[in-house]
């Protein structure tokens, strides 16, 4: 049976609550929310007040990383300032994953370039989790959604670097620039978002929020403002089926402007290696069921 990939045009905050209900997915124990706190200087991450109604009526923690890059969220201190300055310590009770070390790591026994993924250690402390993603653009991954908030967005700052070298080093460097051969990476991201699929057993949730859409993450200080008009948001238990729903609806998007541009990026980067290499390790399906929500 292919997995339901649930849809509304609709870019409300109760819309989140509208298609989490619809998954009928039951989540036990303690629920980290994944989402992106947003770069310092970055205009176009969604923003805590739009995402408070659904992580207030679920009850949760939001979770986040550091990175492993200059900016305003590459150490502990730094980024909690960050978080308090974007008002999600002031919504949410908030844990930074890997504040303090040492890492959990997860083992990837048929990872196609990384054997482990270094996570924050906190991790441990869930029992679930939703994903709640921003799909946009990324200027090295091609686009940003699930999969990226799985692998990147769950990686400590060491396993961010571990990612983005191909498995070379955990350091923080300073360039990403020809750290690893494109394609490699993108299948870094699939080995390191395979293993918290596996680590959470099947209790997840992934909702994917397609607005505001820049060819730049939210991971950038300086982006460009968003080309393409609002699409609208999903909801899966599918990491994958929801990434290529995604990028479907982009596709579809003819008439839109600022596709070619947003396509490009996706393009140029081999954006959807990600999602073929995630099929390849079988935590998911690229083939789904779209059912539109009016």
């Amino acid at each position: 049976m292919k997995p339901k990939v649930f849809f509304s045009k609709q870019i409300k905050p109760e819309t989140l609550s509208q298609l989490y209900h619809l998954l009928d997915k039951q989540l036990p124990g303690n629920i980290a929310f994944k989402l992106h706190s947003g770069e310092k200087g970055n205009q176009n991450y969604i923003k805590p007040e739009f995402f408070a109604p659904f992580i207030d009526e679920i009850g949760g923690t939001v979770v986040e990383c550091n990175t492993a890059y200059p900016g305003a969220r590459n150490s502990s201190k730094k980024h909690q300032k960050l978080l308090k300055s974007h008002q999600w310590s002031e919504f949410f009770q908030v844990d930074l994953l890997d504040e303090t070390g040492p890492d959990l790591v997860l083992e990837i026994p048929d990872g196609k370039v990384i054997k482990k993924d270094y996570v924050g250690k906190n991790l441990k402390n869930y029992q679930s989790m939703i994903v709640l993603s921003h799909f946009k653009g990324h200027p090295m991954g091609g686009y940003g959604g699930a999969l990226k908030q799985l692998s990147i967005g769950c990686a400590s700052s060491r396993g961010k670097a571990y990612i983005h070298t191909g498995g070379r080093t955990t350091n923080q460097v300073t360039t990403w620039i020809k750290l690893a051969e494109q394609d490699r990476f993108l299948e870094a991201m699939a080995d390191a978002a395979s293993a918290v699929v596996k680590y959470f057993q099947g209790n997840m949730v992934f909702i994917n929020i397609i607005k505001n859409i820049s060819v730049d993450c939210d991971c950038c200080a300086i982006a460009e403002d968003p080309c393409m008009q609002d699409i609208g948001i999903l909801a899966s238990t599918d990491p994958i089926a929801i990434d290529q729903a995604c990028i479907d609806l982009v596709y579809a998007a003819k008439d839109d402007p600022g596709q070619a541009h947003f396509l490009e990026r996706v393009e140029s980067r081999h954006g959807v290696h990600t999602i073929e290499a995630a099929a390849e390790l079988g935590f998911g399906s690229r083939e789904y069921e779209l059912i539109e929500v009016k």
